[in-house]
């Protein structure tokens, strides 16, 4: 069974577009990795500045090496001084069969 993800990152107001820059990037390295299903990047609409990745992984070994890459280093560094808060990362598990 694959491994689904979803983070929040919340962005300062002043710092929303360079952010948004910073994950558009992240999103499209991202997807080139080996183990990675799925990896979308979202804004909330009802929170703007909110940033929601929605992840799918084959593995818990793949999301790890994904968290050692350098365009994670570089997104993390990019989001240094930007957020308003932490960033959220959540492993889900599912409730139901469906």
């Amino acid at each position: 069974m694959s491994l689904h993800v979803v983070a929040t990152i919340p962005a300062r107001p002043e710092t929303t577009d360079a952010l948004r820059d910073a994950l558009t990037t992240l999103v499209a390295a991202t997807r080139q990795e080996e183990g990675c299903l799925a990896y979308d990047l979202y804004e909330s609409a009802s929170t703007p500045g909110v940033f929601v990745t929605v992840e799918e992984w084959t593995d818990q070994a793949a999301l790890d090496a994904h968290m050692r890459t350098p365009h994670i280093a570089a997104a993390l560094g990019a989001a240094e001084g930007a957020l308003a808060g932490d960033i959220a990362i959540h492993p889900l598990v599912p409730v139901a069969a469906g």
